[in-house]
């Protein structure tokens, strides 16, 4: 395994200027501009052969790893540190490298649970420290149990979005996001699944974004987030504050009403790497 990749590149105010589109939220993207928190999953991406990927749409190599024979690759959350906004219209470097890897047993066998660090630099300062948390699992029955009876959620502001194939294809395509499972209705059986599964990362990025257009700024905050059930099937889905307010963390909810991810807000550490 690949111990570690750099790419290098320079921050563009096409992806910022895309992604506010699909969302229909007013975002500056001129030069200067900072990039909202969260929406560095735009940039510095690994951009693979076609030629790379496999059958589910995974690259066959690289960080992290392709699922085993018998094994599905699963993201379960992650944790996201900003010292600084990325700024449009300079060069950015990400490293990324294994931090660790731990093997487990569980309900539907063996789980290998890997944390993947992604480091951002620009104007030689470290902007943002990421770690992704990939579970490696057997196929089971399904991807995750069901969710239990969500509480009521708190009062306060709720950012709604329809979630379509259309919007799944571009938050595909914007993120270089291979897996069949969020665009390719045919093959969702494969895995377990009766409908697109709605990207985790869309569910964190908007729970972020929720807290952004409220006026809660993220840049001195570790951002931490967790995939708590998949959510199946085109429709609204609705984020609201988390049970301690909106400054601590929030909650994705599907149209049903079931909490499908869970985010959480606290002061970030001096930098580090």
């Amino acid at each position: 395994m690949t111990e570690s990749a750099t790419r290098t590149e320079v921050i563009s105010a096409e992806p910022v200027e895309s992604l506010a589109a699909v969302l229909e939220t007013p975002v500056p993207f001129e030069a200067g501009s900072p990039v909202p928190p969260l929406w560095h999953w735009l940039y510095l991406l690994d951009r693979r052969r076609q030629s790379d990927l496999g059958t589910d749409g995974h690259p066959t190599s690289g960080i992290p790893a392709p699922p085993g024979p018998g094994r599905r690759r699963m993201f379960a959350g992650g944790r996201v540190t900003t010292y600084a906004p990325l700024v449009i219209g300079e060069p950015a470097t990400k490293v990324t490298s294994i931090a660790k890897t731990v093997e487990k047993e569980g309900r539907t066998g063996p789980l290998t649970f890997v944390t993947v660090l992604q480091e951002i630099s620009q104007r030689d300062q470290l902007v943002i420290r990421e770690e992704q948390d990939i579970v490696y699992r057997a196929p089971g029955t399904g991807a995750l149990p069901p969710a239990p009876e969500p509480p009521t959620p708190p009062a306060g502001p709720t950012l709604r979005l329809a979630v379509d194939e259309r919007l799944l294809f571009r938050f595909s395509a914007l993120t270089y996001n291979t897996h069949r499972i969020h665009y390719d209705l045919g093959y969702v059986p494969t895995e377990g699944y009766d409908g697109l599964v709605i990207h985790g990362p869309l569910q964190a990025l908007l729970m972020g974004d929720l807290m952004r257009r409220e006026g809660v700024d993220l840049v001195g905050q570790t951002f931490g987030y967790r995939l708590v059930s998949p959510m199946v099937g085109t429709q609204t889905l609705s984020i609201v504050p988390g049970q301690d307010g909106l400054e601590r963390g929030a909650e994705s909810r599907s149209e049903a009403g079931a909490i499908c991810a869970t985010s959480t807000l606290t002061t970030a550490g001096a930098t580090v790497g």
